[in-house]
């Protein structure tokens, strides 16, 4: 049956804590925090579970308060200008079994008022994973555009991320695919509206653009000896 995991509600909080984000009026809310935003979540996350399974058994949805694919609401705060503590957005990470942070391949939903999205593929990778998914597209270009261009992840999300202003090092600036050997991340993302997220429909809709995403996620896995 049909089900809506986020509401209205879940977006109104969101814009309260964006309007308030500082520690009193989070604990004076706690309870609006897991009932409509984090309790949701981890139900979505568990249902997803199976979807998941069938696209690949090498993704997880871990539905664990803590340490599984819903991120903290809390901002880590050490290192930046902005010292709000915490995060005005949910974000949800279905990672690769083989990940031991963001940085590998993996599905990603990003809740947050009027600025919602889906995302796959792999945000800021490391130096030795940038320079092994390079290589792999300076070794079997014509792999990198079949999945690159595919017409169902095209249909479904846009190539975004970063890139070099110069060729990496060591590559030819003249290199035939020089464009994509410049990018610092290899990421697919789609806008999704407040109404797409609330949609009893959701789990299915978000299933089926992560399968959209499966050769695009096939040729990341394969360039880093991934299993997918």
């Amino acid at each position: 049956m049909p089900f809506s995991y986020f509401t209205p509600a879940t977006f109104r909080f969101l814009d309260d804590l964006a309007a308030n984000n500082d520690r009193d009026w989070f604990q004076a809310n706690k309870s609006r925090y897991e009932g409509e935003v984090k309790d949701p979540a981890l139900r979505f996350i568990a249902d997803f579970a199976p979807h998941l399974q069938e696209i690949s058994p090498h993704f997880r949805a871990d539905p664990r308060a803590n340490g599984g694919s819903l991120f903290r609401i809390y901002r880590d705060t050490r290192f930046s200008k902005d010292k709000s503590p915490y995060k005005t957005h949910t974000g949800i990470h279905f990672r690769h079994e083989s990940a031991k942070d963001a940085h590998t391949p993996g599905f990603y939903l990003h809740i947050e008022p009027g600025g919602s999205f889906a995302g796959c593929g792999i945000w800021r990778p490391g130096s030795p994973t940038l320079t092994m998914i390079r290589q792999a597209i300076a070794d079997d270009p014509d792999a990198w555009v079949q999945a690159r261009d595919d017409a169902g992840f095209r249909s479904a999300f846009e190539l975004s991320g970063d890139s070099l202003k110069r060729a990496p090092r060591g590559v030819d600036p003249d290199h035939p695919m020089i464009e994509d050997l410049k990018r610092k991340d290899f990421i697919g993302v789609t806008s999704l509206g407040n109404d797409a997220i609330v949609s009893d429909s959701f789990l299915d809709d978000f299933a089926e653009l992560c399968r959209n995403a499966s050769p695009f996620q096939q040729w990341l896995c394969e360039a880093l000896g991934a299993a997918y």
